[in-house]
């Protein structure tokens, strides 16, 4: 989710933000995420997903470590408790560059876990521990409430998990939370970033864990919706990407997963890629509030989670 190194394709080259930076985007480009239903064609209803992420976001800034991360992660659990068939919790201690011990947690909520072909999603649920985008040096030391960097995601999640209680998904789906993601500095050189993905890939929960593919959701609740390519995704698993845009376009959503370059993002899904498993990132990086203490609910909204929601129910419901 973090740091981009922006680079033109054919498809041309539209994000500029680097560093936990953000570059604005000129408000036409919301009509799609401001024109849809909150309730969608396949059931998943962004109000719903919204009012979730509200929850999390409420718990305060879900820095490892801390009472409001405790909380958080245990409300978590118990939601997808009530959904899945199966939630397992990895609970482990990373020690930090300046040898800080941070208990960490991923939570992986299960949907038809004896079918043996699978589709991974990903999101995180932790928040950054300070606002380095920020516009004052006072803010910049406050942590980010992270309410579409770490809880829109979340939101999503539970919200599809309402769904696929309801109606069987056609495949194995597993949801994975991770923790850690956003705790250090994407560099270069990265330290103390993308922690709970890079457990989960030398921790997978079963020997030979290949999902036929796997998605990270990230920042999918921007009120102004937009997004590109994440570029490792494309030069790496370019069928995925395709898979995923192709549904998109299918529900109407073409004019949001556009088909323009976003640059390479460091982000959940490369420590999944190095392990083998075909994972992209739909992310939409464009986002001014990014890393700053202003990434607050009135900057996400109920319709564009639903757009989101719509496409990931849809690839593993639809035949």
């Amino acid at each position: 989710m973090l740091l981009i190194v922006a680079i033109c394709f054919f498809v041309g080259c539209k994000g500029d933000a680097k560093e936990g930076s953000a570059a604005q985007r000129s408000p036409a480009s919301a009509s799609a995420a401001t024109s849809t239903s909150a309730t969608t064609s396949t059931g998943f209803s962004g109000s719903a997903a919204y009012g979730y992420a509200k929850t999390q976001f409420d718990f305060g800034p879900r820095v490892p470590g801390t009472p409001a991360a405790q909380k958080a992660g245990d409300w978590i659990i118990a939601q997808m408790r009530a959904r899945a068939d199966t939630v397992i919790v990895q609970k482990f201690t990373y020690t930090t560059a300046d040898g800080k011990k941070l208990p960490l947690r991923n939570i992986l909520a299960r949907f038809r876990p004896e079918l043996s072909q699978r589709v991974l999603y990903m999101t995180h649920w932790d928040s950054r521990p300070i606002a380095e985008s920020a516009a004052t040096d006072s803010e910049k030391k406050l942590p980010t409430p992270g309410a579409n960097d770490g809880a829109s995601g979340v939101g999503m999640f539970i919200a599809l998990g309402d769904v696929l209680k309801r109606t069987k998904p056609n495949v194995g789906v597993d949801l994975l939370f991770t923790d850690g993601e956003d705790y250090g500095q994407f560099g270069p050189p990265e330290v103390d970033v993308l922690i709970g993905s890079k457990y989960f890939a030398s921790h997978l929960p079963s020997p030979g864990y290949k999902p036929l593919y796997g998605i990270l959701w990230d920042m999918i609740g921007d009120r102004d919706l937009r997004i590109p390519y994440e570029m490792n995704s494309f030069q790496q698993v370019p069928e995925v990407v395709s898979r995923v845009w192709q549904t998109a376009a299918d529900l109407g959503y073409g004019d949001v997963f556009v088909q323009e370059s976003g640059g390479l993002i460091t982000d959940d899904h490369i420590p999944l890629l190095n392990a083998g498993l075909k994972v992209i990132d739909v992310i939409d990086l464009v986002y001014a509030p990014h890393h700053t203490p202003q990434d607050t609910m009135d900057k996400i909204s109920a319709k564009s989670l639903s757009i989101v929601g719509d496409v990931a129910t849809a690839l593993v419901t639809r035949k």
